[in-house]
């Protein structure tokens, strides 16, 4: 599963950054990020956002949070995914 790196959040250290790639075969988004906090999931947690839907996060599923700098990195990773899903 090959990834396309689009970029890394430009205040990173040496420990842990938020990060996009896109995966080549399937155009995925892959996306590293902090995990967010506890409040933050408590809230997620209890939110049903679509009628029918049951709230709460799948144990198969996380929340990360991802500063708002990188929204430029993302729009790149959104536009490289749709490229990549155009070829397909």
């Amino acid at each position: 599963m090959p990834l396309d790196f689009i970029g890394i959040d430009p205040n990173t250290g040496d420990e842990g950054s938020s990060t996009a790639w896109v995966e080549q075969e399937t155009a995925d988004l892959i996306l590293q990020g902090e995990t967010a906090e506890e409040a933050l999931r408590a809230v997620i947690s209890k939110t049903q956002w679509v009628p029918g839907h049951a709230a709460g996060i799948p144990e198969h599923e996380t929340v990360i949070r991802i500063p708002a700098r990188m929204v430029p990195i993302l729009r790149r990773a959104c536009d490289a995914a749709e490229e990549r899903a155009e070829l397909r």
